[in-house]
């Protein structure tokens, strides 16, 4: 137990003893010790006058005096109006200093058979094109999510669903048997989701010529420019082409279900090229075209119970006025699917697939409606986790020059940003003088690392609700809030404790009770120990940020720690041990924290 839960133990045994009476314990109400005051945790009184029947400054005096007769952990108090600002004892912070060495994953909460299992849904990509700067954030943030829920013990199943059927699919199969000439990823040297999206923005820009073409044809027939534009849509040669893929797909056409899972392998050995440079994998992957006839079944199904309702035109509709939202619909009047139908297709075969407790959808906040809806549905339908089910929803990545959009060509593509990422970490620690002792497969696993750090971390930084400007330049600093300014402290720990080792300085794993400890070591010791709060909250919070500021702060307050005191050149011998144990905590927390975004350590840097 931390020195918090054990103070809050000792002043409801206060309480007892000296009110005769049960207290809360949300009563008890500790905080950090504000700067101007001597102390370092601040029980708030003001919760329990109406226990002690007494002034503020005498219900704190009678508390302060308990604690400290009867605990080893308070070393002093002083009272400022209703705030008893507690002096923790030294020999406190070396045991709680001790119990963070003795757990390899301090903070982490074990997990058995009983832990909730938490099922997180992200990355959702479609298999008409590469993955971009959106589908970065999205990744990094569902991996970190779920990381993160592991950490705060839950059971956790990664998945992810593939958009590989429907017409966006059809239009780059048509465009490559018209335009393709037999082209691959082996023959073309490009990875396999490159070439398929090259051919649905070739076939976006033939189809906006064929439209400008017809478009000009039917204003010469007396059509207005704008019936002039939707009627050549509509009959726009491609278009009814691939209109007609699609109903031979539907078909089970073997042809055409041939092409389809040629061009579709393309892009999934494409897909796990850059899953695995990004760091993220799934426990299942499920498809869009495996669930969206379980999803109109059970619409169906629904139908004939009276959950849903059928208009005249044959279409199948959800009426959700009673929940304060409108009609949804389920089903088109040809009968084909919606989204909304294929989500609760997917969510039917999770169901049967894993014994979920809680379901989330990392999801742009533009689907914010959507889920609202499923939510309702799965709820209607029986799923016991229908309406607890969770949208993490975020915010969009902008650019300088505005949003992106994929079918004129005009995205950040995801391989070329972790490129670029990592030639930019290289250029700047050559730069900055950090390589001239390294051999080249040393330079290049540390630019890698420091690459992608930067990126992950400058996307995990911010709240996830956020729309967030990226800034490539900026993410790649070693000073302020970034994950290289962050990575080479770590370095610099793991420095000093080589050194140690190689002057023949052991790093205890305790120390005496005696040792010496300043009011910068003890605030140290409180960060670190804040860890496992902070996993916590970020749990239940779904909150990334959470982690990334906290180890920002953590090593921001350690690096002014290092400018202050000596470690190594430290002639007392109790103190050089305290403060090699000191940093060789902080760097381990640090480690922890930042794995949990998805982020490696380098040792040197």
């Amino acid at each position: 137990m931390d020195i918090q839960g054990k103070l809050k133990e000792a002043a409801l045994q206060a309480i007892k003893e000296l009110y005769h009476t049960e207290a809360d314990e949300k009563l008890i109400q500790l905080q950090k010790t504000k700067r101007e005051f001597e102390g370092h945790l601040t029980l708030v009184v003001f919760p329990l006058l109406r226990i002690s029947r007494k002034k503020p400054e005498e219900t704190a005096n009678d508390l302060g005096k308990y604690l400290q007769q009867h605990t080893e952990l308070i070393a002093g108090y002083n009272v400022v109006k209703g705030f008893l600002n507690l002096v923790i004892a030294s020999q406190a912070w070396l045991s709680l200093l001790e119990d963070v060495a003795a757990q390899e994953q301090y903070g982490f909460k074990p997990i058995s058979e009983a832990s909730p299992l938490v099922m997180i849904e992200y990355s959702s990509p479609n298999t008409n094109k590469p993955l971009h700067l959106g589908h970065v954030r999205n990744n990094l943030l569902g991996w970190s999510v779920a990381q993160i829920a592991q950490a705060g013990g839950n059971r956790v199943v990664k998945t992810n669903i593939v958009n590989d059927r429907g017409i966006h699919i059809c239009k780059s199969m048509l465009a490559w048997l018209k335009y393709g000439n037999g082209e691959t990823p082996q023959s073309s040297g490009k990875k396999g989701d490159h070439l398929i999206g090259d051919y649905y923005v070739a076939f976006d820009k033939h189809y906006r010529q064929e439209i400008k073409e017809l478009a000009q044809k039917f204003e010469a027939q007396g059509f207005t420019a704008e019936e002039a534009k939707a009627k050549a849509e509509t009959e726009a040669p491609l278009m009814q082409e691939a209109r007609e893929m699609l109903r031979k797909w539907e078909q089970n056409d073997s042809e055409v279900r041939n092409l389809w899972k040629k061009m579709n392998d393309w892009v999934y050995e494409g897909f796990d090229e850059t899953y695995k440079a990004l760091g993220v994998s799934f426990d299942k992957i499920y498809y869009e075209s495996q669930t969206y006839l379980v999803g109109k079944a059970l619409v169906e199904e629904g139908l004939k119970k009276g959950l849903f309702f059928r208009k005249d035109d044959g279409s199948v509709w959800a009426d959700l006025t009673a929940d304060g939202l409108d009609e949804k619909l389920l089903l088109r009047a040809d009968g084909t699917s919606v989204y909304m139908t294929q989500d609760i297709g997917t969510a039917k075969l999770r169901y049967e697939d894993y014994p979920i407790d809680r379901m989330v959808y990392v999801v742009g906040n533009e689907q914010n409606y959507h889920f609202q809806v499923l939510s309702l549905l799965l709820d209607r339908l029986g799923f016991k986790w229908g309406k607890s089910l969770v949208h993490f929803s975020y915010g969009m990545v902008e650019l300088p020059n505005g949003k992106m959009k994929s079918r004129e060509g005009t995205v950040v593509d995801a391989d070329d940003l972790i490129e670029g990422m990592i030639a930019e970490a290289r250029r700047t620690i050559e730069e900055a003088g950090k390589f001239d002792d390294m051999e080249e497969k040393e330079k290049t696993e540390v630019a890698r690392i420091v690459g992608l750090g930067a990126l992950k971390y400058f996307l995990l930084k911010v709240d996830a609700r956020k729309n967030m400007l990226f800034n490539p330049e900026e993410s790649i600093d070693f000073n302020g809030n970034t994950g290289p300014f962050i990575q080479y402290t770590y370095a610099r720990i793991r420095s000093v404790l080589r050194k140690a080792i190689e002057a023949g300085i052991q790093i205890p794993n305790t120390l005496p009770q005696q040792t010496p400890i300043n009011n910068k070591e003890t605030e140290l010791i409180q960060r670190i120990s804040d860890f496992a709060n902070i996993i916590q909250d970020a749990a239940n919070d779904f909150s990334p940020s959470t982690i990334a500021n906290y180890c920002y702060e953590l090593v921001k307050e350690y690096n002014q720690f290092y400018h202050d005191y000596s470690i190594l050149r430290e002639e007392n011998e109790q103190i050089r041990a305290l403060r090699l144990v000191l940093s060789q905590q902080v760097a381990k927390v640090v480690s922890l924290g930042m794995g949990l975004l998805g982020i490696e350590m380098p040792e040197r840097m």
